[in-house]
C-alpha cells in the first residue's frame, strides 16, 4: 500500500538521523523546560519551538539527512525546513484543563484528539478553514518512551481526500480557505472511525514517519509506567500554492 493510500510511510533509525537527534537534544531539553504546557501540564505543542535553519540544524549541529526526508523531497521537491515543532508528552496524559469542554476531553481521549493538519478552527464557534496547506508531516523521534504514541487511521488520506475535492470543486485554490469545511470534516471523521483501523506508530530516537497531508491522526493517551517525556520533532512545511493540496 503506497504512502498516500496509507497515509504513512515509517523509517528505520540511521546514524545521520540518531546523529541529528541527538545534535538537538540539549537545545530541545532547554526549551521544554519553559514552554507552554496543557492539559495538566502533560502536553506541549511546542509548535515551532526548535530554532534551526533551513536545513534542519541548530547551531552547532547537524543538518537533517536521511531516507525520510529524501523520500518527503520526492513528493513536491526540497522545500525550505520550518522551524521544528515539538511535541512533548508526559506521563497522565491527557488531563483536563480547567477550560477544557467535557466533550473535548472526551474526544481527546477516546479518540486521540484525531485531527487533519492545516484546518484551523476559527471563530467563537470554531469553524474550520483551510489555512495551513502542508506538503507533508515528517515526524523524527527523539527519545525511546513507547507510551503515547502517534497514531494514525490507516486508508483515511484518500477518504479525506474525496470530501475535501467535493467541497472545493468549482471553487479558486486561492479562495480555498474561504470555505468552512466543519461539517464535512466532522462527518468524514465519524466515517473513517467506522471504517478504517486506527494504527499506533511509537518511534524510538532518530525513527522516522512520513505522513500524508490527508491522513486522520493523534496522539494516544499515556498508558504504561514509563516516566517520561515522549518526544517527537515534526516538519510540516507548506506548499508554494494551495492547489497542490489536493
Amino acid at each position: 500500500m503506497s504512502l498516500s493510500d496509507r497515509g504513512w510511510q515509517v523509517f528505520p533509525a540511521e546514524p545521520a538521523t540518531i546523529d541529528w537527534a541527538r545534535s538537538v537534544s540539549t537545545e530541545v531539553s532547554d526549551a521544554l523546560k519553559t514552554t507552554e504546557r496543557r492539559h495538566g501540564a502533560t502536553w506541549a505543542p511546542g509548535v515551532d519551538l526548535l530554532k534551526n535553519d533551513a536545513s534542519g540544524a541548530v547551531a552547532g549541529g547537524v543538518a537533517l539527512v536521511g531516507e525520510a526526508l529524501v523520500a518527503a523531497q520526492s513528493l513536491f521537491g526540497p522545500l525550505p525546513l520550518h522551524a521544528a515543532q515539538v511535541s512533548a508528552v508526559w506521563r497522565g496524559y491527557p488531563k483536563q484543563d480547567p477550560e477544557e469542554s467535557d466533550a473535548n476531553h472526551r474526544y481527546r481521549r477516546a479518540r486521540d484528539a484525531a485531527h487533519i493538519d492545516g484546518l484551523l478552527p476559527e471563530g467563537p464557534y470554531r469553524r474550520r478553514h483551510l489555512r495551513e496547506p502542508h506538503a507533508w508531516i515528517l515526524g523524527i523521534g527523539l527519545t525511546d518512551t513507547p507510551a503515547a504514541p502517534l497514531v494514525a487511521w490507516k486508508g483515511s488520506a484518500p477518504v479525506f481526500r474525496k470530501a475535501f475535492t467535493s467541497a472545493f470543486e468549482g471553487v479558486p485554490p486561492e479562495s480555498w480557505g474561504d470555505v468552512d469545511v466543519t461539517d464535512l470534516y466532522q462527518s468524514t471523521r465519524r466515517k473513517v472511525f467506522e471504517t478504517c483501523a486506527r494504527v499506533e506508530i511509537p518511534l524510538q530516537t532518530g525513527e522516522g514517519v512520513l505522513l500524508d497531508r490527508h491522513v486522520l491522526h493523534g496522539v494516544a493517551p499515556w498508558a504504561g509506567q514509563d516516566t517520561g517525556p515522549r518526544v517527537t520533532a515534526f516538519f510540516r512545511p507548506e506548499l508554494p500554492t494551495t492547489a497542490e493540496w489536493l
